[in-house]
């Protein structure tokens, strides 16, 4: 097919190397994605998907899928191959009577939490606003919610899906029930989804930070207390910490009403003497929108993450003495309404975590690349004993190890199953890919 014959096909939604839009598309969250699609179809519902899924095939072309394009790897852009873009397809419609929203594939999270909170409504979405709903949710989706409302994935009603062949298909627990469970926490493997339905909660517009900052000589026995302190916390509160550049964070976040948001300073407060108190009341869309800027675009990046179902000093111990001046490192608290979760209902392995571990680096130079992801690796290597498995949004450059540490065996096999019923061909592989059978 001719590129005359293409643009007469698609029109403008066909962009190619030399057109205006085409390097502002292709450029994704992470700086260090440079990589060139032969084309980009920019896609207006989901007929314009299923279209561009049967060119890419037709055509011979590897093919990738852009939503928010925070995948570390930039896996949404194929080097010489077809990049379907979601980003057109943005729209949120929100239903105050029932409490559902129904959320376009390209959609990202700060749209979702705009529309909700406009009724006192949310559902849990990631700490990122310009992070896509698609490729969060796909692949369990943790926030400030989860722990009274489960993952993002726990909240999904049904999705609009295109097929490998560029059929579509609707997807819930009675419409094809194994592909439903699959997609709760199974990425991106089985289709591309142009819509999402989510269940909203009464949450309020209110939520309420806590956060105290220590001196790194402090960080061991602050870091213990506040564990401590996370373990009898209420589900409303999802306790955090961070480390790097010579200090300590450790504190909650209360998402909700907030009258007794409070009630939890004092023990967190009688850990130490903080350096620096950030406390205090915000909008729900203050707290999901505040994280924007230092995950904001144009940066180098790299990550390594753990799981961990509990953290006993000795993990805590070989955190901080391999951490490293320059490296962030975040923990986050599980626990509540994500463990209530059967671990069968959903693809989701990792319902019984207690903390997520993430060492993230975050540069400009392109010269520092093999350091910064050197120490990125020696900084989650310290904990690697302590781990119970991994995150699948949190994998970067494992492969096929970091899938059977994100899926224990028997979801893995099951996964497996649903892949080779639905893509057998893997055409969709640009992910932390479920190889189908006789691959």
């Amino acid at each position: 097919m001719t590129t005359a014959q293409l643009r007469e096909r698609l029109g403008d939604r066909l962009v190619l190397p030399g057109d205006g839009q085409y390097d502002r598309i292709r450029s994704v969250w992470n700086a260090m994605v440079d990589r060139r699609p032969r084309m980009i179809v920019r896609c207006a519902d989901a007929d314009d998907v299923a279209a561009a899924v049967r060119l890419g095939r037709e055509l011979g072309l590897e093919i990738g899928v852009r939503c928010g394009g925070h995948s570390v790897l930039g896996l949404s852009v194929p080097a010489d191959g077809l990049m379907i873009d979601l980003t057109p397809m943005g729209a949120v419609t929100v239903d105050p009577a029932t409490r559902r929203a129904r959320v376009e594939g390209g959609a990202l999270l700060g749209a979702l939490d705009v529309e909700a909170q406009r009724h006192g409504l949310a559902t849990t979405a990631g700490n990122v606003s310009h992070t896509g709903v698609g490729g969060l949710t796909l692949g369990g989706g943790m926030g400030w919610l989860a722990r009274q409302y489960g993952l993002s994935c726990d909240n999904v009603v049904s999705y609009e899906l295109v097929t490998a062949d560029g059929d579509r298909l609707r997807v819930s627990r009675d419409e094809h029930p194994e592909l439903f469970w699959a997609l709760r926490g199974g990425g991106g493997n089985f289709g591309i989804v142009t819509e999402f339905e989510f269940q909203l909660h009464a949450t309020g517009i209110r939520a309420y930070v806590a956060e105290l900052t220590y001196p790194l000589e402090q960080a061991a026995a602050v870091l213990r207390g506040w564990r401590d302190l996370s373990a009898d916390a209420p589900r409303q509160a999802t306790f955090a910490a961070s480390m790097g550049r010579g200090l300590v964070t450790v504190g909650y976040v209360w998402a909700g009403a907030t009258e007794r948001a409070a009630d939890l300073l004092p023990p967190l407060r009688s850990l130490g003497v903080p350096v620096t108190e950030n406390v205090g009341e915000l909008s729900y869309l203050e707290l999901q929108t505040r994280e924007d800027s230092p995950e904001g675009h144009a940066y180098r990046r790299y990550w390594k993450g753990h799981y961990v179902r509990g953290l006993p000093d000795e993990a805590i111990d070989a955190m901080v003495e391999h951490g490293d001046a320059e490296m962030g490192v975040s923990l986050q608290a599980y626990g509540g309404a994500i463990a209530d979760v059967p671990d069968d209902d959903s693809a989701f392995s990792q319902r019984d975590a207690v903390f997520e571990y993430v060492a993230a680096a975050r540069w400009d130079d392109a010269a520092e690349d093999a350091e910064r992801m050197a120490v990125a690796r020696r900084t989650a290597t310290a904990i690697a004993p302590y781990s119970s498995g991994a995150y699948v949004n949190a994998l970067s450059d494992e492969g096929a190890d970091g899938v059977r540490r994100a899926y224990r065996p028997a979801k893995l096999d099951r996964l497996t199953a649903v892949k080779t019923a639905y893509d057998p061909e893997n055409v969709f592989h640009l992910n932390h890919n479920i190889v189908p059978a006789g691959h």
